[in-house]
C-alpha cells in the first residue's frame, strides 16, 4: 500500500509543479492545491498505515499495546488542510482582484503592466 501511495504522491507533486509553471495564474493556484494534497498524503504515509486500536491506554495498564494508530500525523494533516484552505481562499480573492485590475490572467502580461 505504501508503494502505491509513493507513486501517487510523486504524481501529485509532478502535476502540481507542472501546473505551477504554466502562464495562467488560475493554473498556478490549482498546482498549489495539488502540492498541498501531495504534502498531506506524504505526512499520512510517513505516519505509517496501520490498522490498529486507538491510542488510548486501557484502565489498569501503564503503556499502550502495539499495534496502535499514531495520532500525531493525523493532527498535522488536519492542521495542514485548514491552513491550505485558508491560503487557497486568500489566493483566489487576490487573483480576482488582480484580474479586475489588469484584465488578464497571464502572468507575463501582469508583469508588463504599470498600473
Amino acid at each position: 500500500m505504501e508503494v502505491i501511495l509513493a507513486f501517487v504522491i510523486g504524481a501529485l507533486y509532478a502535476a502540481g509543479l507542472y501546473m505551477m509553471m504554466r502562464r495562467s495564474i488560475v493554473k498556478l493556484i490549482a498546482g498549489l492545491a495539488l502540492l498541498s494534497y501531495a504534502s498531506n498524503l506524504l505526512l499520512f504515509t510517513v505516519g505509517r498505515l496501520t490498522r490498529g486500536i486507538p491510542p488510548i491506554i486501557p484502565e489498569g495498564e501503564v503503556t499502550i499495546t502495539p499495534p496502535y494508530a499514531d495520532p500525531v500525523p493525523q493532527a498535522l494533516i488536519l492542521t495542514a488542510i485548514v491552513i491550505g484552505f485558508g491560503l487557497q481562499a486568500f489566493a483566489l480573492v487576490l487573483i480576482k482582484r488582480a484580474y479586475q485590475t489588469v484584465e488578464t490572467d497571464d502572468l507575463d502580461r501582469m508583469n508588463a503592466t504599470d498600473t
